[in-house]
């Protein structure tokens, strides 16, 4: 009736004035739509105090408008199928479903307040990234209903997370982005953990999505690279946890010292079953985690390089997965699912390690290589081959990385870019690659890579759709997914005998039910490879012709066609000549009647044509030619007899022609004198005269030599000496008379200068020569070092 009124009047009212009343409420229209909208953040709300009944003035964002609401928390799928457990899921599954639908349903400021201030939604959510399967779960056998209602509240949970991480809905529904960063970060709306189980959890199938919300928390709020930063330590103590547990020792910095009182005795072969499933399983749970958290969020990897991550992620897999392998095939298990269900886990967790080393080395070093200038792609180019330097010693990882990325491929691509690459180094580890290939037949993988998701379209239709996508293949086994040992890429040789019966017994050890002829035919369709037989019949991957085959066929032996001939033993067994062995011989390794001299070592020592070679050439030295002929027409050099550029100072001078030495003994030599153990019979005693008149004249040509050094008679030399010693003293300036020391005839009495002269002498005769022998012997005999 209020309506219908209001509408009665109106007609009444004149037209004009109807005209300019509809003017004036669409220009105040025109105002309310063109005033901006403030963010919520600033919002203020007026509002009646339900106590008091007065108006009020709140923020948008308060506790008081929080509705009472209480989220109750997830718990996972039961794994058997029992009715109560089934219908008590169901029921707390409806519950968390439809509050988080009337959740999503809020309007913009409402729903920030509720996230904000509710404890409850808050653990909630976080019971469920904590319990909700993965997929690399063991396959639940569930009902129908159970499977929808975990899609319908997967569904839900992830659209809660996704309005949470955006900070504008529309252009009237907003929050400043600085103030959704200190909100998000101060209320632990997201952390670290968080992310890492929103990647593993909602990545494959969402990945654009979810690359775009973890791009906007960390854009807002730069806090969470250093809590990443902070969190890596933790992460790779997870690595030293699984080799401790293993009784392995980690190499490294972080490396701690066994303490002397521990003993290791626990190694993954004879470790419970129930622990060796449990560390398998958190292997598998960490690898894939921090490869979907590298897969949506490629920038975390610079944070991850800072802690050296590539060379710690390659030691911990050298040193725990061949060890980790060997014990899961090597263990005796009474339910084949089992093991199925671990080599599953180890096959997966190896691929996603290795997966995640080269995202790190994609984004570290090509990709920067790729987008940069080629002067600034030094610094990649450097810390890709520290990189590669520091992990060569980890053969079996270099192995399995080589199998599925190339590393030749990289350094091509390393070579285009620049021109100066040290290729010492890059040869060098080229050559470690292929040296962990020795030994082991190189296969290239044939890995069947995860399709790319496709880009989803605006609107929560596309979300609900890649989300539904995602949820389909929840629970299932990566069907598609082959372990890094693809099928060989050239055919291999055929096996047979010893070798075939131990590849059999290989397969039978583990799968003890199939039949020889079954495990033969699946190792000639795999090539021989016992290990990739074992996985794909444990994964049901077998090609269809297999699959259609009995398998407990056993193994038809063909007869042999001739068994008397295969019987005999004898020293000519199966050699190169056995024409009951082989079917053809080679005819020109037989050699009829008497060998040739020529093969004989006889024959190579009598062959003196090398020896007559060098006589030839040796005799050419001792020809000394004394003038060069010159021919007709050819240049003369020294035909004329001075030229303007000779330097005739010297020819008047006879340079040494006054010697008195001759040239003999510069030219002449020793004669060649034949050893007395070569010398014939007959010429012994010549010989020997010839050396006794050589001594006889190198004796006389002494005595020569010796009449002009006569003894010189020692008074003349006294003399000599006394004279230069005078000289050298008149040069240093000291006057001394000797006569004074000797003074008069004895017996005449001795002058005044002459007694002063001698008392100096004796006082002072210690300074020189060894005229104090008296005095030390004196001074040593009275301390007792000499006895008396």
């Amino acid at each position: 009736m209020r309506f219908k009124y209001q509408a009665s009047i109106l007609n009444n009212v004149p037209k004009c004035f109807l005209l300019s009343w509809k003017i004036s409420v669409a220009s105040q229209q025109e105002q309310v739509i063109t005033m901006p909208a403030l963010p919520l953040d600033k919002l203020q709300l007026t509002e009646r105090d339900p106590k008091t009944g007065k108006l009020r003035t709140l923020p948008a964002l308060h506790p008081e408008i929080k509705a009472d609401r209480s989220f109750v928390l997830y718990r996972p799928p039961p794994v058997v199928r029992d009715p109560a457990l089934v219908e008590e899921f169901l029921e707390r599954a409806k519950f968390i479903a439809d509050d988080l639908n009337w959740l999503l349903a809020l309007p913009h400021d409402k729903f920030w307040c509720q996230v904000i201030f509710d404890e409850t939604l808050q653990k909630c959510l976080d019971s469920y990234l904590r319990y909700a399967p993965r997929k690399f779960d063991a396959l639940l056998d569930c009902l129908p209903e159970v499977n929808d209602m975990q899609k319908c509240l997967h569904r839900s949970v992830f659209l809660t997370f996704l309005r949470m991480s955006t900070h504008k809905e529309s252009k009237d529904h907003f929050i400043t982005p600085s103030v959704f960063g200190e909100i998000i970060y101060n209320n632990f709306l997201f952390d670290i953990p968080k992310i890492l189980d929103l990647c593993v959890l909602f990545g494959k199938g969402n990945g654009l999505l979810l690359q775009k919300m973890i791009e906007n928390i960390f854009t807002q709020q730069p806090s969470y690279f250093s809590d990443l930063d902070e969190t890596l330590p933790t992460v790779l103590q997870v690595f030293n946890n699984i080799l401790h547990k293993c009784g392995l020792q980690c190499e490294g910095a972080s490396a701690e010292p066994q303490k002397l009182e521990e003993k290791v005795n626990v190694t993954p072969g004879n470790m419970p079953l129930q622990e060796l499933k449990d560390i398998v399983l958190y292997l598998c749970d960490t690898c894939t985690t921090l490869w979907a958290f590298l897969d949506v969020f490629p920038l975390a990897c610079q944070t991850f390089q800072k802690h050296e991550f590539c060379y710690r992620l390659a030691s911990f897999y050298e040193l725990a997965i061949p060890e980790l392998e060997s014990a899961i095939k090597k263990r005796h298990y009474e339910d084949n699912s089992v093991f199925a269900d671990l080599w599953r886990r180890i096959s997966h967790s190896r691929k996603r390690m290795i997966e995640a080393f080269h995202i790190l080395i994609n984004q570290v070093c090509l990709q920067p290589i790729l987008e940069s200038s080629r002067e600034n792609i030094q610094p990649f180019i450097e810390e890709f081959l520290q990189i590669f330097t520091s992990v060569l010693q980890e053969r079996r990882f270099l192995r399995d990385y080589d199998e599925l990325f190339p590393v030749e491929d990289d350094v091509s691509l390393l070579q285009q870019a620049s021109s100066t690459l040290d290729e010492t180094r890059t040869a060098y580890i080229l050559q470690a690659v292929e040296s962990a290939w020795e030994g082991v037949d190189r296969r290239k993988a044939q890995v069947v890579k995860d399709p790319t998701p496709l880009a989803a379209s605006n609107g929560a239709s596309a979300i609900v759709e890649s989300t539904a996508e995602d949820i389909e293949e929840f629970g299932a086994a990566y069907a598609s997914e082959d372990e890094c040992a693809g099928a060989a890429a050239a055919p291999i040789a055929k096996v047979s005998g010893v070798e075939l019966d131990s590849l059999i017994s290989q397969v039978k050890d583990l799968l003890p039910d199939l039949g020889e002829g079954f495990i033969l035919a699946c190792l000639e369709e795999y090539s021989y490879n016992a290990e990739q037989v074992i996985n794909n019949i444990l994964e049901d991957k077998l090609v269809p012709y297999l699959d259609k085959l009995d398998r407990t066929m056993q193994r038809q032996l063909k007869p042999d066609p001739t068994p008397l001939v295969t019987s005999r033993y004898n020293v000519f067994q199966n050699d190169e000549f056995d024409v009951f062995s082989r079917d053809s011989v080679d005819v020109s390794r037989i050699q009829k009647g008497k060998r040739r001299e020529k093969d004989t070592t006889r024959s190579l020592l009598n062959d003196k044509r090398l020896v007559a070679e060098q006589k030839e050439r040796y005799s050419q030295y001792s020809v000394i030619v004394e003038e060069i002929p010159v021919q007709q027409g050819e240049a003369q050099l020294y035909k004329e007899d001075y030229e303007d550029e000779y330097d005739d100072t010297y020819d008047g001078n006879q340079v040494g022609a006054n010697d008195a030495d001759s040239d003999d003994e510069l030219i002449s030599r020793r004669p060649f004198t034949i050893p007395q153990v070569l010398r014939p019979k007959g010429h012994e005693e010549g010989l020997e005269e010839e050396e006794e008149d050589e001594e006889e004249e190198e004796e006389e040509a002494e005595k020569e030599r010796t009449k002009d050094h006569f003894v010189q008679d020692p008074a003349v030399l006294r003399e000599r000496a006394e004279a230069r010693r005078l000289a050298y003293l008149a040069r240093k300036g000291h006057k001394h008379d000797n006569s004074a020391v000797v003074g008069n005839v004895k017996g005449h009495g001795q002058n005044r200068e002459t007694v002063q002269e001698r008392r100096k002498k004796e006082a002072n005769k210690s300074t020189r020569a060894n005229h104090n022998r008296r005095v030390m012997a004196d001074r040593k005999r009275n301390k007792g070092m000499i006895p008396s």
